[in-house]
């Protein structure tokens, strides 16, 4: 099974746009909190397994809390783990 995670901000806003010549490109932005959300899961022949989304970036006692708590009960016998990173 290969292991991946991701993540997203809700701060992805453009810093550049395009308008007609001579007006001014507006657009809506997220005001507020910034907050970033990291998905990781584990995808094996038969689909996904194992996910588990946080909130903030994944770190080292995520990590582990990752492998202890969740990916190691689905786990079986002859299973070959492939971690990117």
């Amino acid at each position: 099974m290969f292991i991946d995670e991701c993540g997203t901000s809700t701060k992805m806003a453009r810093m550049y746009g395009r308008a007609p010549r001579g007006e001014r490109c507006r657009a809506a932005v997220p005001h507020g909190h910034w907050q970033t959300t990291t998905f990781v899961g584990a995808l094996r022949l038969s689909g996904i397994t194992a996910p588990m989304t946080l909130d903030g970036a994944m770190g080292g006692a995520a990590c582990l809390a990752y492998v202890e708590r969740v990916l190691g009960p689905t786990l079986s016998h002859g299973d070959v783990v492939v971690m990117d990173n």
